[in-house]
């Protein structure tokens, strides 16, 4: 057994190889290493010698060595690949590290012996461009080391064909490399697996390329993602699955039907020879389901699906795997005003449906939703026949008139002519403003076209059947106020929603070109009614009339 002490002081610090492959021998064993091709050096006894000896015992800890010295060589037994085939008399070369120290021990390494005739038989037997095998036994910045006799550094880029997310899964195992570097001065050695991989690759594809056909079965890995689809190895050459070709259904993304590094079996759909193009396809492993789609869905039919996307015109439903119909917004309600379809339906949901048109050659199905509930316009001319008085809400104004929601997506429309019997209104916005409670009759029903009239003024009796006429015969002379020029005349109102027109040959006896010359807007003035048209509700002025009377009398 050997002491303890003794133990410590031979135990040997390995080389760190990490900090720098190239400089992987130090100093001391680069200066003693044998020139490639020169003989073994004598036997010498200086640190940095190589050392010949013969294994005398083999404990559980160490090898003890009969270096042909007045005191033996000792070396751990973690130095030997495969320590229970070392046996008593075997040969070993090792490293002399440290003279005789305090014990009469010469420190000594097999392993940096190991490395430095490994570094001799590489430079001598091996050249760039020469294969090479070994064990990838430690993982380093930016790539790996190989052991092939000497450590070797692989970088990351030259580990496959495509940089590997973390080169430590490689750890342990054994490859075939190709030297593409060997710098003897810095004692350093490049390789690359990639090199290899890129030969072999470049003959599988040659190979495919003679045999592969259209509609052909093959084996593949997904390589790489996509927006528009999946590279897929097929062997040699990566063939492009594109997203409409993975699935007869919807597929939003390519990561959504596969994963890298995924196998899958898919059917060549096309190749293209010269420019190495192959088009692949998963969906076609399946029949079409828009095959017979016609008899499956009529008509009419009613048929439950999931909502599959939302859009801005409507929402696609998957009514079986594979085939989907489209609701227009305008198919989603018979009375909601609906601007966006996401107002009322989501991504998943389960809504039922009525089958409108089917189009197998475009591998279309149009759907309603609406129509799976009943038409409240088939109802709308029972509850409001014409006079029925009707309370609503203005829900938008136009040039021509006001819309009026007399219940939930039911709207009339209230024209400005039958807003009032006597006012003159140019704009709906004169009298009503939006979100008014207002109350009207109803007109006419029109349940087809989804009309409805409404009037406002036909709540009142018609001033101008009786009133009117008999309060303002021709002759009357009453006062009023200018509410607008115009070329032709002014209008004045005489009482309130009532006016006349006052033209331009009745406002005065002195020559005028238009009524500004005399008038302004909000002018008081005395009239005389000089015409009454009961049937085209107009009546007629005349202010010089009126004043004429009126000097007259006075």
């Amino acid at each position: 057994m050997i002491d303890p002490e003794i133990r410590r002081q031979l135990r040997i610090r390995e080389q760190d190889v990490e900090a720098d492959v190239a400089g992987i021998l130090s100093a001391e064993e680069q200066a003693t290493l044998p020139a490639p091709g020169s003989a073994t050096p004598p036997k010498t006894f200086q640190v940095g010698s190589l050392l010949k000896g013969k294994v005398l015992q083999v404990t559980a800890t160490h090898v003890i060595l009969d270096l042909a010295y007045k005191t033996e060589g000792v070396v751990p037994i973690e130095e030997f690949r495969d320590a229970s085939a070392v046996d008593v008399g075997d040969e070993v070369e090792v490293l002399l590290e440290a003279a005789e120290d305090d014990a009469g021990l010469l420190v000594v390494s097999k392993k940096r012996a190991d490395r430095m005739r490994g570094w001799q038989r590489l430079v001598e037997e091996r050249k760039e461009g020469d294969i090479v095998e070994g064990q990838i036994i430690k993982k380093i910045k930016g790539g790996l080391l190989v052991d092939v006799g000497f450590p070797v550094f692989l970088p990351a880029s030259q580990v496959g064909l495509r940089r590997t997310a973390d080169v430590a899964e490689f750890m342990g195992k054994t490859v075939q490399v190709k030297i593409i570097k060997i710098d003897k001065e810095r004692r350093n050695v490049v390789v690359s697996r990639r090199k290899l991989l890129e030969v072999e690759r470049e003959q599988k594809k040659k190979s495919l390329l003679d045999q592969i056909e259209v509609g052909q079965m093959l084996r593949g890995t997904v390589k790489n993602i996509a927006d528009f689809g999946a590279f897929v190895d097929i062997g040699g050459i990566d063939g492009l699955l594109h997203v409409t070709d993975m699935s007869w259904g919807r597929v939003n993304h390519p990561s959504e039907a596969v994963k890298i590094d995924q196998e899958l079996d898919v059917i060549v759909l096309n190749v293209d020879k010269e420019r190495e193009r192959i088009a692949l396809g998963l969906k076609q492993k399946t029949p079409n389901p828009w095959e017979g789609v016609a008899g499956r869905y009529e008509v009419g039919a009613r048929v439950k699906g999931k909502i599959t996307n939302v859009v801005s015109y409507g929402a696609f439903v998957e009514v079986e795997p594979g085939v989907e119909g489209l609701i227009h917004v305008s198919e989603m309600s018979w009375t909601k005003r609906i601007a966006n379809p996401a107002e009322i339906l989501k991504i998943a949901q389960e809504v039922e449906c009525q089958v409108l048109r089917v189009d197998p050659e475009k591998q279309t199905i149009a759907l309603g939703m609406k129509q799976v509930e009943a038409n409240p316009w088939t109802q709308v001319e029972l509850k409001y026949p014409p006079g029925t008085r009707v309370d609503g809400t203005v829900r938008n104004l136009t040039n021509y008139g006001a819309f009026v929601e007399i219940e939930e997506g039911i709207d009339g429309l209230l024209h400005v002519s039958d807003m009032s019997w006597t006012s003159k209104v140019g704009h709906p916005s004169e009298i009503l403003q939006k979100g008014d409670k207002v109350e009207t009759v109803v007109l006419s029903i029109d349940a087809e076209k989804r009309r409805i009239a409404l009037g406002r003024k036909q709540l009142l009796a018609d001033p101008w059947d009786k009133e009117i006429p008999a309060k303002y015969t021709v002759g009357t002379v009453v006062s009023g106020k200018v509410t607008k020029l115009a070329t032709f005349g002014a209008f004045v109102e005489i009482a309130p929603g009532l006016e006349g027109l006052l033209h331009l040959s009745e406002i005065t006896d002195d020559p005028i070109d238009e009524p500004g010359q005399a008038l302004t807007e909000g002018q008081e003035v005395r009239v005389m009614v000089i015409r009454v048209d009961a049937e085209n509700r107009r009546l007629g002025l005349s202010l010089k009339q009126a004043q004429a009377i009126e000097r007259a009398g006075g």
